[in-house]
């Protein structure tokens, strides 16, 4: 499928009569429009994404990214901040971290927060296993949740307590997206959404593959 036939997927998922408050399709059409370089709807769409599930912290920092590249650095400040606000709120450190960073680029402070992640902590020193994604300790998973390097990095870097929360999120994002994971382009979706919200990008796993 190419990106075209994508995104009139995506279209037709949330036009109205169909699912508009499908988070997790306007999500994916965010995405699909900036592969294809339409910045300015991939920011609607992840605006709108957000707007329906706040807790999509991944969509406020996709959606002032594509603000940035469509050229509208005044709007990308505002949602930058106030992702980066309700991100750090949730814990999201990463997505949190990445907003932070696009602030400091276009000339903004980073909002001050309590438990700002900003300058987040890696370890307690006190022997707590403590996760990548979060910042936050928890339990360590009792083993790699499949084969393969990224599965032993995710073992080594997230939390059980943040497995569980995917595990949830990736329940819905079958469901939202209707996907069947004996297709390979399904299967393959799923586990785009699943580094995304894990905060493994392109570069960790072409790392993890090299």
């Amino acid at each position: 499928m190419d990106i075209n036939q994508r995104i009139a997927q995506f279209e037709t998922m949330v036009r109205p009569g169909a699912d508009p408050t499908n988070d997790m399709a306007w999500f994916s059409l965010g995405q699909a429009y900036a592969q294809a370089g339409r910045h300015a709807d991939a920011a609607g769409a992840f605006e709108r994404c957000y707007t329906l599930n706040p807790a999509m912290s991944k969509a406020f920092q996709l959606a002032g990214r594509a603000l940035i590249d469509s050229g509208d650095s005044s709007r990308a400040k505002v949602i930058l901040k106030e992702g980066f606000l309700s991100a750090s709120g949730r814990g999201d450190r990463l997505p949190a971290k990445a907003m932070g960073e696009m602030l400091l680029a276009l000339g903004e402070p980073i909002p001050e927060t309590p438990g700002s992640v900003a300058s987040p902590v890696e370890s307690k020193g006190d022997g707590s296993f403590v996760c990548t994604r979060t910042g936050r300790p928890g339990s360590k998973l009792p083993k790699p949740p499949f084969k393969g390097p990224l599965g032993q990095w995710i073992y080594e870097h997230i939390s059980a307590e943040t497995w569980d929360q995917w595990i949830r999120q990736g329940t819905k994002v079958i469901n939202e997206l209707r996907l069947d994971l004996s297709r390979d382009e399904d299967a393959a979706t799923y586990d785009r959404h699943m580094r995304e919200y894990l905060g493994v990008d392109d570069e960790l796993l072409a790392k993890l593959s090299g």
